[in-house]
């Protein structure tokens, strides 16, 4: 089992604070999510139904032309690698651990990449698996040299796979309506931008081929009856979305100068999260967590990921912790 944000139980195993007590800055999740209405009973006490709109709602929100939900791009990133015989797959590090630890327990050759080799070709690989905006540090990569990539691969049946779990915030980097390409899939959650990490509501977009073979991998209802409603209405809301980009952008910025004041210039980042760099993580997780302020920690490279507080009292809070802190020049 790989570690994740939000491990709440765990923290308060080891730091002795009760589970409301924490500020949780772990996940990158928006902590202002999609405001979710009451569900009719109906959609609860029926199977799901496959014609009930939420994929027409998710090609009209994406711009793609064909897409097939998701229980969570999870669901997805374990499916994939055994829709193909054995192959080399480059995944950069770092990135979402899960990709690299999928595609080696399905028994492939997995090859670590950094975003510099993204640049030019890798004739070795039949896939390429990364995250845009990264998944921890929110480097971006220019969609000029995934494009390259993906015709490079294709020309050789492979694959370029784009987690674009983070992507919301600012779609117009996004290659998802360039998947009727061979060889390019991507996928999305509704769990970061949204705020819906626990519906696990995922969408997959490549070619029919690929996707209907992704289908019949999954098996039927892959999502449950709420939460295809939940996220219909999501993605439909587009008064909501614009409000949330614009409201996303100035606390991330606020983040980092919060962050930046306290010394911890952050590395990188994009709207959902601040990514840190930094040799002594390890001591500033420590320091924070006991203070009831849970961050995510990497070790390899070392580093840090906060996430936005998501009220007036969780910014107060931060500011007062990272005031305690002892920061090694």
């Amino acid at each position: 089992m790989l570690e994740h944000g939000g491990q709440l139980q765990s923290a308060t195993t080891r730091f002795g604070i009760a589970a409301g007590d924490w500020l949780d800055l772990s996940t990158g999740i928006n902590p202002q999510g999609w405001p979710v209405p009451a569900i009719d009973p109906q959609h609860w006490q029926r199977l799901p139904e496959a014609e009930d709109g939420l994929e027409a709602a998710a090609r009209a929100y994406y711009q793609c032309p064909q897409i097939l939900p998701t229980a969570g791009s999870q669901a997805a990133i374990q499916a994939l690698p055994r829709l193909r015989g054995h192959s080399r797959v480059g995944v950069l590090d770092p990135d979402y651990s899960e990709h690299a630890h999928a595609w080696r327990r399905a028994g492939h050759t997995v090859v670590g990449l950094q975003a510099a080799d993204i640049g030019r070709p890798q004739a070795d690989l039949d896939v390429l698996v990364l995250s845009n905006p990264n998944n921890p540090t929110g480097g971006e990569l220019d969609p000029a040299l995934l494009r390259a990539r993906r015709a490079e691969l294709a020309g050789r049946g492979g694959w370029l796979v784009v987690d674009e779990a983070f992507r919301d915030a600012s779609p117009a980097a996004s290659l998802i309506s360039e998947t009727d390409q061979a060889g390019l899939i991507v996928l999305r959650s509704l769990g970061k931008f949204f705020g819906l990490a626990g519906a696990r509501v995922g969408f997959a977009a490549a070619t029919p081929d690929r996707l209907d073979a992704l289908r019949e991998w999954l098996g039927p209802w892959p999502l449950s009856g709420p939460a295809r409603v939940v996220a219909q209405q999501a993605l439909r809301d587009t008064e909501w979305q614009q409000c949330t980009r614009e409201y996303l952008a100035r606390e991330s910025e606020h983040l980092n100068d919060l962050l930046s004041q306290a010394g911890l210039v952050p590395s990188g980042g994009c709207p959902l999260f601040q990514w840190l760099a930094y040799n002594d993580a390890a001591n500033i997780h420590e320091q924070l967590a006991r203070q009831g302020v849970l961050v995510r920690l990497f070790t390899r490279p070392p580093g840090l990921r906060f996430g936005l507080p998501g009220d007036a009292a969780g910014w107060r809070r931060l500011e007062a912790a990272l005031a305690q802190l002892e920061v090694n020049a």
